[in-house]
């Protein structure tokens, strides 16, 4: 086998053993593919596990320098690297050997970005306003609907499109499937209850209980890219910043809930996160606001 064809078989294992989402072992397996093209040129030859065992750190430096001159972020090449060192660890599992050089290499300090979190303004004329972008009335309140799921629960958009319409009729609290394969409960609040019993009222297509609860036009289950461009169309029609995109909304949940006093703790609980210092994040933008109306309101400011 190529190291190409290695690569793809760690990518079905990523999928199939660890349970990793769709996107995220594209975005490795794609990591890794312009790693091994990169080490091909720069080996003069087709490479196989034998040579990627032998590559040296001045090997997997030049990959890195290679990177830098195309202007790759920090960001951007911290995840290759991450991606890269687990498919060699994947490699030495599968008993293809092992290479000690890629382990002394250092990922790159990468500074983390502040959540993009909407005002409560903005977020409110969002709710309002989304289901006038589409001409079918039965579409607009199903985008209300999912707008709605974000925001009052701080759901990814691709755990709000794996929910079943048993899992949010009526519910009082769901389940959430979230990244690794992580459960988590999440209150339903009466606003959201409302959006979601609105749109499948309206829903002309037949929705068994098992079925998934937000739909396309003829059925189909709902594609991100669909909500994304109507989350697009949004921001044009009433004038949101770049910034304002699905994700968006989770952030605005969280940071809003600590503006108003919500434990730390809790708001980790509610979205899954691992760590609790990615929680912490939402403290750096809550502060930033506090400043930013500090200085727009004191007369010494």
């Amino acid at each position: 086998m190529s190291a190409q064809d290695h690569a793809q078989a760690w990518a079905a294992w990523l999928t199939q053993v660890r349970g990793r989402a769709d996107h995220t072992v594209e975005a490795y397996l794609h990591d890794v593919t312009q790693f091994l093209a990169f080490m091909t040129e720069h080996m003069g030859n087709t490479i196989g596990t034998r040579v990627l065992m032998s590559l040296s750190i001045t090997d997997f430096r030049a990959w890195l320098a290679s990177r830098a001159e195309n202007e790759y972020d920090a960001a951007s090449t911290a995840r290759a690297l991450s991606a890269v060192k687990n498919f060699f660890r994947w490699l030495e599992k599968e008993g293809k050997g092992s290479n000690s050089a890629l382990f002394a290499l250092r990922s790159p300090r990468r500074k983390r970005a502040l959540p993009k979190a909407l005002a409560k303004e903005q977020s409110h004329e969002a709710l309002e306003h989304i289901d006038a972008l589409q001409q079918e009335p039965w579409l607009g309140l199903r985008d209300a609907a999912l707008l709605t799921l974000l925001y009052g629960c701080g759901l990814r958009i691709s755990e709000a499109l794996s929910l079943t319409r048993r899992q949010i009729e009526d519910a009082e609290t769901i389940t959430v499937l979230g990244k690794g394969n992580k459960q988590r409960s999440v209150p339903v609040l009466p606003a959201v209850r409302t959006a979601i019993s609105a749109y499948l009222n309206a829903c002309p297509h037949p929705l068994a209980p098992d079925s998934l609860a937000f739909i396309g036009q003829k059925g189909a289950p709902l594609q991100p890219a669909v909500f994304q461009k109507q989350i697009r169309r949004l921001r044009a029609y009433i004038g949101l910043p770049e910034s304002a995109t699905p994700h968006a909304f989770r952030h605005s949940f969280a940071t809003h809930l600590l503006s108003n006093g919500a434990d730390l703790r809790g708001i980790q609980e509610l979205l899954g996160h691992a760590s609790l210092s990615t929680t912490q994040r939402y403290t750096a933008v809550d502060r930033q606001r506090l400043l930013e109306a500090y200085r727009a309101a004191h007369p010494r400011a």
